[in-house]
């Protein structure tokens, strides 16, 4: 067996490792959970909007009552100095009656304008309930596929601990430097660092290799260290 024989065990490791974290970064549980927060932000925001928007009709509204009330109040007032013979000039009876009349005139316009008001604000408080009963339904959908994705995330993490494990007791029994050449070949070669030459195939890229070179390989010492002219990868005949 070539000395670079358990740099394939290793590479098996890795390449499973690089399939576990892959799995992980591409959950299709997380593209959910991305979804529905996206969706209960602007559920947020709309019914921040709506709301603020019944808030000032409702702020409105009891601002006319209280005017409403007020004037109604007042036109009492003289109303009933009006009739309770206090004043017997007639032409301040008469002033007194133009007040009062006067008085529930703008009385019944600031109703008016509070019933319009009302008008607006009852459909806003139907759209916010509605609102906030749809973002309440988004928020306990989105907490499930948290609880989901976790659940997913907890397992490929595991199957990582496992086969990290795996790969960290090979290395330990293959020489440092050795370890270090085929970490450097991994990042140039998309992750393979070594690979069996299969004929004139090398495993990692697939290309041909010159069989001049490759019999030459062949007849390397089990230890000499000898990389795919194509992709860089140290070459395990």
């Amino acid at each position: 067996m070539s000395d670079l024989e358990p740099l394939l065990t290793l590479q098996e490791h890795d390449l499973a490792l690089d399939r576990l974290r892959h799995r992980l970064a591409t959950l299709a549980e997380r593209e959910l959970v991305e979804t529905g927060e996206e969706r209960a932000k602007v559920l947020r925001g709309t019914v921040a909007e709506v709301r603020d928007t019944r808030d000032e009709a409702a702020g409105e509204e009891a601002r006319f009552d209280g005017e409403a009330r007020a004037l109604g109040e007042q036109a009492a007032s003289v109303e009933q100095r009006l009739y309770s013979g206090e004043v017997s000039s007639p032409r301040e009876l008469q002033a007194m009656q133009a007040d009062v009349e006067q008085l529930k005139r703008h009385q019944r316009s600031v109703e008016d304008k509070q019933l319009a008001t009302m008008e607006r604000r009852e459909p806003l408080d139907e759209q916010v309930a509605a609102l906030e009963s749809e973002l309440a339904s988004c928020d306990t959908e989105l907490e499930q596929a948290r609880q989901v994705l976790a659940a997913s995330e907890a397992e490929i993490d595991a199957e990582i601990t496992t086969e990290a494990a795996a790969r960290a007791g090979i290395a330990a029994n293959i020489d440092p430097g050795l370890v270090a050449i085929y970490e450097r070949c991994r990042e140039k070669a998309n992750g393979v660092g070594a690979a069996r030459l299969v004929g004139t195939t090398c495993q990692a890229c697939h290309l041909s290799i010159p069989a001049a070179e490759v019999d030459r390989i062949r007849k390397a010492s089990p230890a000499t260290i000898e990389h795919c002219d194509n992709c860089g990868a140290i070459l395990i005949p």
